[in-house]
């Protein structure tokens, strides 16, 4: 098949979360099943070794002409292509300081016009563009009102992915004019009267995947975002697949550790443990239970729950260990927490990859206490690295973390539910009970998780299907 996947960010050219771990190793992971892979992303500035591809494009949007050029890499089987546009060269990728750019709606579908220009002229017809979250909601409809109508792409089919609903790309009516659509386009992008390209890409997708099957569930339900709706109406054509983990997370490989270790030999974990303990100024212990978080720092992650349980739980003959960046309460937290517990506690503010590898590898147990996770990935990680987690059961984290069932000799770690801190301390307490009392076991859970195949090979197979489906449609 000819596949063109487009999404806002793409690794390694710019990153803020998930989409972008998903836009750089899916692509990739297709490409090796054989089909002809392009990925496109903006250039957000200087790429080393990206070459020109053909000659510029020119596109009129909000009353101007502008002018994009495509650049190109090619690595891992696929040719990674760059769309290339003044209003792309900025601090940041969707905003800076001050908030979210005011022409990000200009910004994206200018992606959008460009996505499908590339994927006629490198691909042809047929081609499947797998379009993401609300930021390439309009490829679809760009698709159907100006190449389809005038019988180009004819065979052209477009699944739309599902990463976060909370973020819809949402501006008033009157930027319609802009977008250069037909007046007959607006129904499809109208909500409440007001222009929703997540919305409109919901509508006019060929098929809609959510990154796992717990999420594409929830989000007709109660956390679509007031999108349930629309949701429900295409639930023939929306399906979950959840996502792979790069071969950049392999404890046997990992050149971040101090020592490797493998699912028949877990000695590298203890010195990766007494490692970080080192590394960051903690007793080095091989008995006490690590504890870990690794997360963006906001609401929806559940930081909150962290919060109050920690004087809990450092009551305990226990270590904590927290990196993350994000919203500046959260961030006091983190530095109140080893100020106040220094044998106890450490928590790094900022984002820094080599120590989340780290802390992976050498932690006994992970915290997950998302309020809502379309899919997540840090959970996978852990189970990968024998790190035992404790998440809130909800969407991905519901599908991938089977709570421990010793009766049965069952389960990969705990899903707390409800979302309350008491449900998440009691969860932390069969945890910590089992790592303490039953060793063995301990031992056994954590094996359980690094058995199962996280690849993108598996997900890749399942996206194949669904390309093909649409296809026949």
């Amino acid at each position: 098949m000819n596949i063109a996947f487009v999404a806002s960010e793409m690794v390694p050219f710019s990153k803020t979360g998930g989409l972008a771990d998903v836009a750089g190793a899916l692509p990739a992971a297709l490409a090796t099943r054989g089909h002809d892979v392009i990925a496109i992303s903006p250039r957000y500035g200087p790429v080393p070794g990206a070459t020109p591809v053909g000659p510029p494009l020119f596109f009129g949007l909000f009353g101007v002409e502008h002018r994009v050029d495509l650049y190109s890499v090619e690595r891992h089987g696929v040719r990674w292509i760059l769309v290339d546009n003044p209003a792309f060269h900025r601090p940041g990728i969707y905003g800076d300081a001050s908030g979210a750019y005011d022409d990000n709606l200009f910004r994206y579908a200018l992606l959008s016009r460009a996505a499908l220009e590339a994927g006629a002229g490198l691909l042809g017809d047929p081609v499947v563009f797998h379009a993401n979250d609300w930021h390439t909601g309009l490829l679809p409809v760009y698709l159907q009102a100006l190449y389809r109508s005038q019988g180009r792409l004819p065979g052209a089919r477009v699944v739309l992915g599902l990463h976060n609903l909370g973020h819809q790309g949402t501006a008033p009516a009157g930027r319609f004019a802009g977008l250069g659509l037909p007046d007959d386009a607006w129904p499809v992008l109208d909500m409440h009267g007001a222009l929703n390209p997540l919305k409109a890409g919901l509508v006019a997708a060929d098929a809609l995947v959510a990154v796992s099957p717990s999420y594409s569930r929830q989000i007709q339900i109660d956390q679509g975002f007031g999108l349930e709706g629309v949701l429900r109406a295409r639930t023939d054509w929306l399906v979950g697949v959840l996502n792979g983990i790069d071969d950049a997370w392999d404890p046997a490989t990992d050149p971040h550790l101090a020592a490797n270790f493998t699912i028949d030999d877990l000695s590298g974990k203890a010195v990766c443990k007494a490692a970080l303990q080192r590394e960051l100024g903690l007793p080095q212990r091989a008995d006490v239970p690590l504890v870990s978080l690794i997360s963006r720092l906001d609401y929806q992650k559940g930081i909150d729950l962290v919060q109050a349980v920690v004087p809990w739980l450092l009551q305990h003959d226990v270590q904590l260990v927290m990196l993350g960046s994000g919203a500046p309460r959260y961030e006091a937290f983190f530095r109140e927490a080893e100020a106040r517990w220094p044998s106890k506690a450490r928590g790094w503010v900022g984002f820094n990859d080599p120590l989340a590898h780290r802390i992976e590898a050498a932690a006994d147990v992970f915290v997950m206490p998302s309020r809502f996770e379309p899919c997540g990935l840090n959970q996978m990680y852990s189970m990968r690295y024998g790190t035992v987690p404790v998440v809130h059961a909800t969407g991905g984290l519901a599908d991938t973390v089977t709570t421990v069932d010793p009766r049965h000799d069952r389960g990969t770690g705990w899903a707390f539910s409800p979302l309350s801190a008491e449900a998440l301390q009691a969860a932390l307490t069969h945890a910590l009970g089992t790592y303490t009392e039953f060793p063995a076991a301990f031992r056994q859970i954590q094996r359980r998780g690094m058995s199962i195949d996280w690849s993108w090979a598996r997900s890749a197979a399942a996206y194949e299907a669904i390309y093909a489906r649409v296809l026949q449609r």
